[in-house]
């Protein structure tokens, strides 16, 4: 369901394939949700939450740096757009995600879908632009 589409692409190679993984993250967090042999999926999201997190923040890191060195304009704005969705990865409490695992799943596939579409259209390909 999640794919890395042609349409997505930035013309900057280095950042087009770390928004490839953030897809295929999202992707397996997706057939988890699926996947009707694991019913107890709370150490799946964990690990997704997890693994977001810390590959988002590279990724961040790479694309600030990369910013930096051609001096694109918008990168104040594009900083805060990162570290609000690092910010709510942050927020997921392991309670409820323990009590809710498919509310919780499905909340934060429709925020990473909404995030990378959205962050990737209108922010990121500004970049490639430059």
């Amino acid at each position: 369901m999640y794919e890395f589409k042609e349409e997505f692409r930035t013309g900057i190679e280095e950042i087009d394939k770390e928004h490839q993984k953030l897809f295929e993250i999202a992707d397996r967090l997706y057939q988890t949700m699926i996947n009707e042999f694991i019913p107890d999926k709370y150490d799946y999201i964990v690990d997704a939450i997890n693994e977001l997190k810390e590959y988002a923040a590279t990724h961040f890191r790479h694309e600030e740096e990369y910013m930096m060195r051609i001096r694109f304009k918008k990168l104040i704005s594009q900083k805060a757009e990162h570290d609000e969705f690092i910010e709510k990865l942050e927020q997921y409490d392991l309670d409820e995600i323990d009590e809710n695992q498919r509310k919780v799943i499905l909340d934060l596939l429709e925020f990473i879908n909404e995030w990378l579409i959205h962050h990737i259209m209108e922010s990121d390909k500004q970049i490639g632009m430059q």
